[in-house]
């Protein structure tokens, strides 16, 4: 596939999606879902991959849905357009490798949206981050109520959500709602060492464990959570993965 609002690239063990539509801050039109949605399913089916990241290109990660593009939607087109963002959402959700989001500039509305999608979220300490949708008389969507209510907190979600006020890098961290915030010209190596760390270890493992933590965050009971952890946990031991990885555990005890 021919990309037009994305780059997709692969670095070693990393594949990267950036967002490029610099020229409309990053704002997010359907082609560009189609072809994040392309992007993710060449990265999943590439068993060198072990971490994708989302990053763009220009001053902004996202500033949302491309408001240009919803104007001339009929209800019908608009609908159709909302449920296959939340399928792409959905599948960015349970992407069965770790994501990482590199947040710059302003990261708004579906784009915000896209970053709380991913497992962990590095933002520049002067990115704008919000919910500007009761702003302009519109909703939350890729399931931005879970995500925000199991990040921040039902309090502090209201407070985003109610207010439509954005929030910098800093305060996101200080929230919960970003894992880390940095200088912004050490954003891409941040995200980088972070993604070097999780390469580093079994790549089933990391699986298994990403597959236990959408369970329980979906509520699923704690007797059938605990079968689940039985079961990942045998999985993981029989894998090809584990010998070597024992091995380099004991020789870096060895060193240590």
């Amino acid at each position: 596939m021919d990309f037009e609002c994305i780059l997709f690239e692969k670095d070693g063990p990393f594949a990267i999606i950036t967002l490029n539509r610099p020229q409309v801050l990053n704002a997010m039109n359907k082609q560009m879902w189609l072809e994040i949605q392309a992007a993710m399913a060449d990265a999943k089916s590439d068993d060198a991959i072990r971490v994708l990241i989302f990053t763009s290109h220009g001053r902004a990660f996202s500033t949302g849905a491309d408001l240009k593009e919803s104007k001339t939607r009929s209800p019908e087109a608009y609908r159709d357009y909302l449920e296959y963002l939340q399928t792409v959402s959905r599948e960015i959700i349970g992407f069965e490798k770790p994501t990482i989001a590199a947040v710059n500039g302003y990261a708004l509305g579906s784009g915000y949206e896209l970053a709380l999608a991913c497992d962990i979220r590095i933002a520049a300490e002067d990115a704008l981050i919000g919910s500007p949708e009761a702003r302009v008389s519109s909703s939350a969507t890729g399931g931005a109520f879970r995500l925000l209510h199991d990040l921040i907190g039902p309090a502090k979600a209201r407070e985003l959500l109610f207010t439509a006020e954005n929030i910098d890098g800093r305060e996101a961290e200080r929230i919960g709602l970003v894992n880390r915030a940095v200088p912004g010209d050490q954003l891409m190596d941040a995200v980088r060492d972070m993604a070097e760390k999780i390469a580093a270890n079994a790549a089933f493992s990391i699986q298994v464990l990403k597959q236990g933590l959408i369970r329980a965050a979906s509520g699923e009971s704690m007797a059938s959570l605990m079968k689940f952890e039985v079961d990942a946990c045998l999985a993981c031991v029989a894998s090809k993965d584990r010998a070597g990885a024992l091995s380099d555990f004991e020789n870096r005890k060895k060193l240590d």
